[in-house]
């Protein structure tokens, strides 16, 4: 029997849950007898219906994996549980976990003591402990071979894709909007991005930021530098309709992170036919190829000029559109979940690109 720990059907929805949505979609139309598995403060409601979850227990979060979902799982001999974000059941041994990327080990100063604390002690036991290791893309393979001493062969690679809702709305006409998607976190260089934005002085075109903090982030110190600016949005967490909506409508997508596991969030700009700007680091190169403008993300400066050339461009621009399309199809979600079921049924790791 397999069965899925979703308790990420109570966590807000950002790449990682996303990851793990759409996995856990595809894993149930290819295994339906498969079996999902919760704590009871499920948020994503329709999500949980969909799946037919199984809520149980009275505690939540790390409480109910570590102490009720293993009790759950000794009562159903010879099961594996699949474990999709991070994190898993460390006295449970039968299981397969994801690890999405490894941004607390090289940039400790952005997260709180405790999500450091927590991570660094259990990361390391769960790729002891685990049957199966997982990550997103050939990048944090090499982050995690390098942290923690293991071998290639002993970690798979699964990465993201993209949603069939997200594609580009039919009559949109492009408005002058620098649009950025992602959680804010430190790391994701929102406050280079906005010194390099206000350098531009340009009244038409408005930079607009999706996203929010979390409990989980060290403190972020450049929202207090787009207070009163009339040409910067921030708008919080939106619903997908509005997401894809905005990636549709944008001159240009920007996302110029120090660091990213997989990066999902301009291939689902690309999706969307909206031309992207990102930082040629981390997972980014190897996700987007040559499908996207590249800037420095250390460079302010560079930021500035990428952005200038992109909004000034539209024969550029244009070319980006096409590649991006192009390279979206690279992904599926479907054959991410066909490569994760024939690493279960077959008993071993897979490393192969898709």
């Amino acid at each position: 029997m397999i069965i899925i720990n979703a308790r990420f059907l109570t966590q807000e929805v950002t790449g990682v849950q996303r990851y793990a949505i759409e996995i856990s979609r595809e894993l149930k139309k290819l295994c339906p007898d498969i079996v999902f598995v919760a704590p009871r403060n499920i948020k994503n409601i329709e999500i949980a219906d969909e799946l037919d979850v199984i809520g149980f227990g009275f505690l939540s979060g790390h409480l109910w994996e570590q102490i009720e979902l293993p009790f759950f799982l000794n009562k159903n001999d010879d099961c594996l549980v699949v474990n999709l974000c991070n994190t898993a059941p460390i006295l449970y041994k039968k299981k397969m976990v994801v690890i999405h990327d490894v941004a607390f080990e090289r940039f400790p100063e952005n997260f709180s003591f405790s999500f450091r604390l927590l991570y660094k002690l259990m990361i390391p036991i769960l790729m002891r402990s685990s049957d199966f290791v997982v990550t997103v893309s050939e990048f944090s393979k090499k982050e995690i071979i390098d942290i923690y001493g293991a071998l290639s062969d002993a970690i798979g690679c699964i990465p993201c894709a993209v949603g069939s809702d997200f594609i580009p709305i039919f009559g949109n006409i492009k408005q002058p909007i620098i649009l950025a998607v992602s959680s804010l976190s430190p790391q994701k260089n929102f406050k280079s991005l906005i010194k390099a934005f206000t350098s531009i002085e340009s009244p038409e075109v408005v930079l607009t930021i999706v996203g929010d903090s979390h409990k989980n982030f060290s403190s972020n110190d450049f929202l207090s530098e787009i207070e009163g600016n009339p040409n910067i949005k921030m708008l919080g967490r939106v619903s997908d309709k509005d997401l894809i909506n905005l990636y549709s409508s944008a001159l240009c997508f920007v996302y110029p992170s120090f660091y990213e596991g997989f990066g999902l969030p301009p291939l689902e700009a690309q999706a969307c036919g909206c031309p992207c700007l990102v930082a040629n680091a981390a997972s980014l190169p190897e996700v987007l190829g040559d499908s996207a403008l590249f800037c420095d993300p250390h460079s302010i400066e560079d930021i500035e000029s990428k952005l200038r050339l992109i909004i000034e461009d539209e024969v550029l621009r244009m070319d980006l559109t096409k590649k991006g399309k192009a390279n979206v199809n690279r992904f599926s979600w479907n054959k991410s979940a066909l490569k994760m079921k024939k690493m279960i049924d077959e008993g071993e790791i897979s490393s192969d690109i898709i």
